[in-house]
């Protein structure tokens, strides 16, 4: 049994307030006892936050002791604008390792969603004997995963970073109607997607200067493309278990993505769902907690 997911911030990297959730199971007591459980880290993407886990939480903290901050930008993490915070995915690696020593946390198995896989992969080319695992729920590491539906505009601003490109793509990654397809889009019945999903991402990205933030890091995101190479270098000099389980519908981080992974870790576990982006919350949450549970017990984490 797992006990109430508690909300917990920690001030690090210099005045920066993260916020993250964390739970463990009911029947674990004392701070040695819960610093001993084995430890899965839950990184969110665009344009979400730890409240995407609220619901899976639970299950994985069954057993293990789960973590899962909110980024820089996102949810309810603090930036003072005093930090003159630069919104790259540099640094938000940086701040993610900072949270992970605030915490004392030397080795985890870790949820990767969309932002959060380069993050992670950035961590593991830093401290790659940390990662004892990883599940990647549409979390990319191939170009062959970049759905042209998405990816499109984007790439159309790296090739071409002018003022207009930039506002176009600024006003399309932060609009209602586009947060509500990455939640929907694929979705075998779009009316059972909570709306509160994609009202809180809008809501949080209409906050004064919040825009530009989105727009930093998608621009950014080119620097994690670049990176493939040494993500794939180490996937296969370290060979951490994977398991992939994606949405078949997804359009963001299209399957290929998912069977790329064989290339470079033969063993990788590969599984589809009915679901698009947000599988979560497509009707496969039961189904991902479970396989997540089973594999890391297989492998003895």
């Amino acid at each position: 049994m797992a006990a109430l997911t508690q909300v917990k911030t920690v001030v690090v990297d210099n005045g920066i307030e993260i916020f993250y959730r964390e739970a463990y199971p009911a029947n674990i007591t004392g701070a040695a006892a819960i610093a001993a459980l084995p430890i899965i880290l839950l990184l969110h993407g665009f344009p979400s936050s730890s409240f995407q886990y609220r619901n899976l939480i639970p299950i994985l903290a069954q057993k293990y002791r789960v973590i899962a901050p909110d980024f820089p930008g996102y949810g309810f993490t603090v930036v003072p604008e005093t930090r003159h915070y630069n919104y790259t995915f540099e640094s938000l690696t940086a701040t993610t390792a900072a949270f992970l020593d605030a915490l004392q946390v030397r080795k985890f198995a870790v949820y990767i969603f969309d932002y959060g896989a380069p993050t992670a992969f950035r961590l593991a080319l830093q401290r790659p004997e940390a990662v004892t695992a990883i599940i990647s729920q549409s979390g990319n590491a191939y170009v062959e995963g970049l759905g042209q539906d998405f990816w499109s505009p984007v790439e159309k601003v790296w090739a071409n970073p002018t003022p207009e490109n930039k506002q176009n793509l600024k006003d399309f990654i932060t609009s209602f109607n586009a947060t509500q397809w990455q939640y929907t889009t694929g979705a075998p019945d779009p009316s059972a997607v909570p709306p509160e999903t994609y009202n809180l991402d809008y809501y949080l990205m209409t906050r004064p200067g919040n825009a530009d933030i989105q727009l930093a890091y998608i621009v950014d995101y080119k620097t994690n493309v670049d990176l493939y190479p040494d993500f794939h270098k180490y996937f296969r000099e370290y060979k951490p278990p994977l398991l992939a389980i994606w949405g078949k519908n997804d359009q963001i981080f299209v399957p290929a993505g998912a069977e790329a992974y064989k290339k470079d870790l033969p063993d990788a576990v590969v599984k589809f769902v009915d679901a698009g982006h947000f599988a979560l919350y497509n009707g496969a949450l039961e189904f991902i907690g479970n396989n997540i549970l089973s594999f890391l017990g297989e492998h003895g984490i």
